[in-house]
């Protein structure tokens, strides 16, 4: 097998491991897995990966400054979802209302920062 390919079969196992942890840990302790999942270990595997990639720490820090920028209308599904659960709605459809929220966030963020000349 190529080494390019056990590179990509690296970065989906590690990737994987990644959510498996904090999705076991919430099963002990709900802090501790909030703990693990803010923590912006998506950004930093794929700051990693990216750089192992290409070498290319302008992209890295481009990449970065995308995520500033998006992190702020994600906070949407972390207001909305509970708010539906805690109302009694039901856990599938407060998710899919909570990410259709979240997609609209995520577009008028886009479409402010495009107003104001900011490219993501």
């Amino acid at each position: 097998m190529p080494i390019a390919m056990w590179h990509y079969i690296d970065k989906v196992v590690l990737t994987a491991a990644v959510v498996v942890a904090v999705s076991e840990v919430a099963k002990r302790s709900t802090f501790w897995s909030a703990a693990l999942a803010s923590l912006p270990l998506t950004s930093i595997l794929a700051f990693v990966w990216l750089y192992l990639d290409t070498t290319d720490t302008a992209r890295v820090a481009e990449l970065s400054h995308s995520i500033l920028w998006l992190v702020l209308p994600s906070l949407t599904l972390f207001i909305v979802l509970p708010i539906l659960l805690r109302s009694g709605v039901a856990f599938w459809l407060g998710l899919v209302v909570a990410c259709i929220a979240t997609a609209i966030a995520y577009l008028a963020m886009v479409w402010c920062l495009n107003r104001f000349g900011i490219r993501v």
